[in-house]
Order: structure tokens, then sequence, then C-alpha cells
């Protein structure tokens, strides 16, 4: 099943308006009302999907002082095919000079026998603030998790500030201290704007790490979700980005 989202944020003058939002099953974003400035989105998956065989691809756009907060509503599953053929998922995101997104989707589970690439490209013009999170599960409670590539590629200013690719699902490596350490869950949260860069710092399950022309990225192991934000959370100095 191929499916296909977008959603462009827009300052009037007095608020952010939602110019474009089109979206499709499994894939649906519903707006919430609001008397703020910002406009808020629900991300919402249907609980089968991706399913082995699903594309889905999701463009963001966040015009110049603008304001979007696109957060979702319960977690994704990632679920095999019935011929064994892999899903896919691709975010793309744009931010203009001045404008803000918080992308905040739920957390994503990657079942045994699954087959998932999931592709997060960012691109940030100067005066952009950009937050964004993910958050792995490797399988459901006593499961080994299927196979999983993830990659982000990010722009800022025209420069790139990152470009990293994780492969999940070899038992062996997942267990290195080097690698997952055993952990069902790696979070990493992505931080964009003209702020200094924080400090490099880690703790024992978690890591700060300044990025090139302007940026952070955290990254947290645990074994619970909940664990892993509240880690997330201790990297940022306790300045965690709440939902709403």
């Amino acid at each position: 099943m191929k499916a296909v989202a977008r959603v462009t944020a827009e300052f009037d003058g007095e608020r952010t308006v939602l110019r474009e939002l089109a979206s499709m099953a499994p894939l649906i974003l519903l707006p919430r009302r609001s008397n703020r400035a910002d406009a808020v989105v629900h991300l919402v998956n249907s609980a089968t999907a991706p399913l082995g065989g699903d594309d889905l691809d999701l463009t963001v756009r966040v015009r110049a002082g603008a304001t979007l907060r696109l957060s979702g509503v319960a977690a994704t599953l990632a679920l095999p095919g019935p011929r064994g053929e892999p899903s896919s998922s691709a975010v793309r995101i744009e931010v203009e000079r001045g404008g803000r997104l918080d992308y905040l989707p739920e957390p994503t589970v990657l079942t045994a026998r699954a087959r998932h690439r999931a592709l997060l490209t960012i691109d940030a013009e100067p005066g952009a603030r950009v937050t964004a999170r993910e958050v792995l599960v490797l399988g459901r409670a006593g499961e080994r998790p299927g196979l999983l590539e993830t990659s982000q590629h990010v722009v800022r200013a025209g420069t790139p500030v990152l470009r990293q690719t994780l492969r999940i699902g070899d038992p062996a490596l997942d267990a290195s201290v080097a690698y997952l350490a055993g952990r069902r869950v790696l979070a990493t949260e992505l931080l964009l704007s003209d702020d200094a860069p924080r400090e490099p710092a880690s703790g024992e399950w978690w890591s700060r790490t300044p990025l090139a022309a302007g940026g952070t990225l955290v990254t947290a192991l645990a074994n619970d979700a909940v664990t892993a934000t509240r880690e997330l959370a201790s990297a940022h100095g306790g300045h965690a980005q709440r939902d709403g």
C-alpha cells in the first residue's frame, strides 16, 4: 500500500494556519483546534501499519515565521508482510527562516520478522528551529525484533550537519556494549537552532553531542520507552519537550 500525507503551515501575520493538509489511510493527519498562535496536528497511524509492502511518505513544510507542532497519538507497529516483503517510511521536513517545528511522533515498535526502512530528511534555513524525536522499541515483550534500517539526513543553512544510518536486528551486534548493549529501546532527539550548541556530555545510558552549523543530538538507551524519554530529558538538563 502506498500512502502519502502532506502538511504546510504558514504564518498569516497573526497566527499559524494550515495552508495544506492532505492524508490517506493508514497515515492520517488530524488538526487540533486551538486558541494558540501556533498550529497543532496529530499524526495517527493505523495499528496495522506499516505492514510489509507498505510505503508511507510524509512531507512537512513550515513557512517563514510559522510554528507547527506535529505529534503522534499512539505507538506505530512495524509488522511483517504476508510474503516477507519490507515496508518503508519517509519523512521529509522543510523549515524556512524563522519557522519552528516540533516533530514528536510516538514510539515505533519493530515486531518479530518485520523488515522496515525509515528515512528522515530535514532541510532547515538559518533562523529556523526544529526538534525531531525518534523512539525505537526493539520487539514486543519477550520477542526478538525484526530488521530495521533507519537513516537521518539533516541540512541546516545549506550545510550538512548529520548523516547517519543505523541497522538493527543482528542479535550479536545489538547485544554488543559498543552498539545497543542489549537494551530494547533507542531514543534520539535532534535540536536545530541558532542557540549556541550545548557542551558535549554523557551519562550511564545517554549522550549529548553538539553538531556543526548549530544543533545538538541526544541519544539514550533503556529497557522501556518511558525511561528512554526520561534519559533524553536528563541529557537536555531537565528541559524535556512536552507533548500537547
